[in-house]
């Protein structure tokens, strides 16, 4: 398939379990869900050169765990909330294993720390009233490693990677208001059209931090 085909392909599967696929049976729902992303980790690795540096292959390997997240996450939340963290861990490993990384971006660090501690306090608050004290502490550990995967990301100054991540921000600030603070009108489409966007910005960074790195050889 032409390399051009492809995000056509991913918008048009990504709708097709939007807008299309039911709830139930969940076997099938999961299923649907799954096939976007799986055709996006395939473009990701499009872009990959014959040998690519380890930290492209990171940030492959957080596409690959995100994936699992999206599986995990239908079935329990814990458990794809840690697929999730462990694909975060790698972003942000393969993010400020990238050259170039601009150290100046860290000024950055001030407002997604003021935007997680406002989302997080509200979070919190909401987990406790409504009995949800196991869920604080995982929820916690994700809003710090989301953070920093968004820092990670600016700090490379690429545009895809900084453009992806900050809608994976908004895609899971969408989920978690909606699921323990009060509900969002569309809260499905809002969070699948972010979220399926994040990614795909994300697995096309990898062609731009390719043309950095030939550029610096």
């Amino acid at each position: 398939m032409k390399k051009g085909l492809f995000p056509i392909l991913i918008a048009i599967m990504a709708a097709i379990y939007i807008f299309i696929i039911p709830q139930e049976p969940v076997a099938v729902k999961i299923m649907f869900k799954l096939i976007p992303m799986i055709l996006i980790i395939v473009y990701a690795f499009r872009q990959l050169p014959a040998k690519p540096p380890l930290s492209m292959r990171l940030i492959l390997i957080g596409l690959c765990f995100c994936m699992l997240g999206d599986a995990f996450i239908a079935v329990s939340f814990i458990a794809g909330l840690g697929a999730f963290l462990v694909g975060h861990v790698f972003y942000v490993t393969g993010f400020t294993k990238q050259p170039r990384m601009k150290k100046w971006s860290i000024s950055a660090a001030v407002p997604i720390a003021l935007y997680s501690f406002i989302i997080g306090w509200q979070l919190i608050s909401s987990l406790l009233a409504g009995g949800n004290d196991p869920l604080v502490i995982p929820v916690i550990a994700y809003m710090l490693v989301i953070s920093l995967m968004a820092l990670s990301a600016i700090m490379t100054g690429n545009k895809w990677a900084i453009a992806g991540s900050l809608l994976f921000v908004l895609s899971d600030t969408i989920l978690s208001w909606n699921m323990f603070v009060s509900n969002i009108p569309i809260s499905d489409v809002l969070i699948m059209t972010t979220y399926y966007s994040a990614q795909f910005l994300i697995a096309g960074s990898l062609s731009s931090f390719q043309q950095i790195k030939e550029r610096i050889v």
